[in-house]
């Protein structure tokens, strides 16, 4: 198949305290949250001064892969597209156009299968091509990568220095404690995403040698009356310290390639702080970032839909994923008739 460029799909987030309010709101749009809980997420980012991470993040993952691409080819040209915030999708599409873009490779910063973290960002593309018209570009989404070997290896590396940065004294018990972003019940019962990181975990906690390891959920967002997966993060540290379960934790956040808002505040600051109040010596484990393996793997992605021919590589029982998804995958959850507006 014969592409033009590489499309980078992410979440996108603020870059100053005036940004905060409307990105969330794009967030937030038709979706019955409250709006108390949307000034409580805004106070996490002004604990920031209002800048997410994020978009600094995917430039310098953006500066690594073009110059992997550079060395080692394809040579393409690489665009960045955000669903929430600047640059939109639909500002990128108009430029690839504007550029003779007629057929591009997107790639989506997230791992695993959920309607939030795969349809949702095919929808929108396509929203985005329908409000640019006639010569958008045709973007053909790159598969979920959870179980490609370079994102795994990548993982690996990442909790072994989690590992390795535990607090001396802290015994030799620990925990290897695996945080996912939660969805609700309704989204998760309808898609692979908890198998998914099921696997990862297995993957990665047989590698490491540690059978002390669970799987927990974090950044919840949605109404109090709405099932969302569990044990929340914090609640299962508490249940470590009462239940002696583990001399330290080391939280790896396998659900995120990058260290952006909810990373910091969930993890490096809530979660931190409520292991110092518990006197339960804790490490963080980074995401992925821009970790030459995964770095490699986005390029070994790129390749594989570009030549058929090229081995679509995977590690476990899961197999690689497909690269178009049935019309069935992933739906969008339903709201229970008391919730919709």
């Amino acid at each position: 198949m014969s592409y033009d460029a590489i499309l980078i799909v992410s979440f996108g987030g603020p870059e100053s305290r005036e940004d905060v309010i409307p990105f969330l709101e794009n967030v937030l749009r038709g979706k019955n949250v409250p709006r108390e809980r949307l000034l409580a997420v805004a106070e996490h980012y002004y604990h920031f001064e209002g800048k997410s991470p994020i978009n600094q993040q995917t430039r310098d993952l953006i500066a690594a892969i073009e110059a992997e691409l550079a060395a080692h080819g394809p040579k393409l040209p690489v665009y960045w597209g955000n669903r929430n915030w600047h640059p939109l999708l639909a500002e990128t599409l108009r430029k690839m156009r504007q550029d003779g873009i007629r057929r591009a490779l997107g790639f989506v910063t997230s791992a695993y299968s959920s309607y939030s973290g795969c349809r949702q960002y095919r929808e929108d593309i396509a929203r985005a091509q329908s409000e640019v018209g006639a010569g958008a570009p045709q973007i053909d989404k790159i598969r979920a990568f959870f179980n490609h070997p370079g994102y795994i290896d990548a993982t690996e590396e990442r909790v072994r220095e989690g590992l390795a940065s535990v607090p001396q004294g802290a015994g030799g018990n620990v925990q290897i404690v695996y945080t996912a972003h939660s969805i609700p019940m309704s989204m998760a019962n309808t898609s692979d995403y908890v198998r998914q990181l099921e696997e990862v975990r297995r993957l990665i906690s047989e590698r490491v040698r540690i059978g002390n390891h669970v799987l927990v959920y974090q950044s919840r967002s949605g109404p109090p009356g709405q099932p969302w997966l569990e044990p929340d993060v914090l609640d299962h540290l508490r249940r470590v310290k009462a239940g002696k379960l583990a001399s330290a934790v080391v939280l790896a956040p396998i659900s995120f390639i990058s260290d952006h808002m909810e990373v910091l505040y969930d993890l490096d600051i809530e979660a931190r702080q409520l292991c110092e109040s518990l006197q339960l010596p804790m490490a963080r484990a980074k995401t992925v970032g821009v970790h030459a393996k995964f770095v490699g793997a986005i390029r070994e992605l790129i390749l594989e839909r570009i030549d058929p021919n090229t081995e679509r590589r995977s590690v476990g029982a899961m197999g690689p994923r497909q690269d178009v998804c049935g019309e069935d995958c992933c739906p969008a959850p339903m709201r229970p008739a008391a919730m919709q507006r």
